[in-house]
């Protein structure tokens, strides 16, 4: 199970990320951010909604209400031109955390302490 800061640090990109290949609707980030980390984040519509409202005043995303056949309406979200721009640039930053840990954990680095 995923540390709760990891998570909380991790939502906006995961998000955006998952946006920026097409429109979805809540539980269906909700599923894919499960399958992605195979089970090991388990996001709760009580988590993911408030994060959802913020980055729409934020203008990363975009809602809109959808009536599917049934008569039933979803919210989709998709991603604008600023939460794509926020995107690349924690892509970078989350590549660069990755890049240290992959040298650190695989010895790639001689490091000498004290």
């Amino acid at each position: 199970m995923a540390h709760k800061s990891l998570v909380a640090a991790s939502t906006k990109p995961l998000v955006l990320s998952i946006l920026s290949h097409g429109k979805s609707y809540g539980y269906q980030i909700i599923k894919k951010v499960e399958e992605l980390s195979n089970g090991e984040l388990n996001w709760t519509d009580a988590m993911l909604y408030p994060v959802l409202h913020r980055m729409e005043k934020e203008g990363l995303i975009v809602a809109e209400w959808v009536v599917l056949d049934n008569g039933r309406k979803r919210k989709y979200y998709a991603i604008t031109e600023l939460g794509k721009q926020e995107r690349e640039a924690s892509k970078a930053q989350w590549m660069n955390v990755n890049a240290a840990f992959n040298a650190l954990w695989n010895g790639d680095l001689n490091i000498e302490l004290g």
